[in-house]
Parts: C-alpha cells; sequence; structure tokens
C-alpha cells in the first residue's frame, strides 16, 4: 500500500511511487492497523489516511 492523497491505495504491481507498507489480506489486521496508527506512522505522513479502498479491496 501507498499513501496517495490523503488515501491508502493498493499497489498490487508494486509499481506506485512513494513509501509502501505491506499488509496481511485480513479484515481484522486493517483495523488493528488502523487503531494503532500504523499507517501513517509507516508511510511517513502527517494526519489520518482514508482506507476504505483497502476495505473494499480486502473484502473482495
Amino acid at each position: 500500500m501507498v499513501a496517495v492523497d490523503g488515501r491508502l491505495v493498493v499497489d498490487e504491481r508494486r509499481r506506485l511511487p512513494g513509501r509502501g507498507a505491506w499488509l496481511h489480506p485480513e479484515p481484522e489486521c486493517l483495523s488493528v492497523a488502523e487503531r494503532r496508527r500504523a499507517f501513517p506512522r509507516a508511510l511517513r505522513v502527517s494526519g489520518m489516511l482514508d482506507a476504505h479502498g483497502v476495505r473494499d479491496h480486502l473484502e473482495r
């Protein structure tokens, strides 16, 4: 995953620019990471990131 304009984006092809982060493909892992505010820290961005796109991707 990478941060693009304040939201998390799944980078399946590993081609998007910027710092990336890994996540287990489980919705519960996403919830834990959001509670711990792990994404802004791992991706070195300030503020919260919108994870709706990632959540939709994991539910498929």
